[in-house]
């Protein structure tokens, strides 16, 4: 009986290359192929507007995700978090300053002071999360207490009532998943679409 080791090296060769290619073949087909196809259907049909970005649209334009924080500097608008890339997808990132760094505790100064400022509040009761920019540097999302604080400044500017403005926080603050996960929050991109929203129908009338 001839063995692996008595064939020659060519039939060798070819012995252990055809098994291979077959090998690579149907795992390029089932994990590659099959795998991802599955998948990407399941996540379509399941959170179809999760899958494609949680993209914002109005009349019919693409404005935004509720995933990707954008910088808003119109005292007509909420305004989002720091955010040390400017809001670039592509260089996600915080400052990676320390607490001790002179630069960040500066740029602390600056920010308190320029949110007290722009919604008449004091430094001290600036929230912590406008003065230090997100880990990613799109956060999308707020405190429900970092809105109201910016409520009499946006109601002043659109002429709205501010209970018209608070009323509006209130709706669009999203409790903790399941109630346990997370904290409250309010997505910026969402709460200023209805802020539009709100100021055009307020003009209509």
């Amino acid at each position: 009986m001839n063995t692996l080791l008595e064939l020659p090296l060519s039939h060798q060769s070819q012995s252990v290359l055809r098994p291979t290619i077959g090998l690579i073949l149907v795992g390029f087909l089932i994990a590659g192929i099959g795998y991802c196809s599955v998948s990407v259907s399941l996540a379509q049909w399941l959170f179809p507007v999760q899958s494609n970005g949680s993209v914002l649209e109005q009349n019919g334009k693409m404005i935004g995700s509720r995933l990707v924080g954008q910088q808003f500097v119109s005292p007509q608008y909420f305004h989002a978090r720091p955010s040390a890339v400017n809001y670039n997808v592509e260089a996600m990132a915080g400052s990676n300053l320390a607490v001790s760094n002179p630069e960040l505790q500066q740029l602390i100064r600056e920010r308190a002071k320029q949110f007290a400022q722009q919604n008449q509040v004091a430094e001290q009761d600036v929230p912590l999360e406008m003065l230090g920019a997100s880990g990613s540097g799109i956060d999308p999302d707020i405190s429900p207490k970092s809105a109201l604080l910016q409520v009499n400044r946006i109601a002043q500017q659109r002429q709205l009532t501010v209970q018209e403005v608070q009323a509006l926080v209130q709706q669009h603050i999203q409790t903790p998943q399941f109630g346990v996960y997370g904290q409250a929050r309010v997505n910026v991109l969402e709460l200023n679409l209805a802020l539009d929203q709100l100021s055009s129908k307020t003009i209509t009338e």
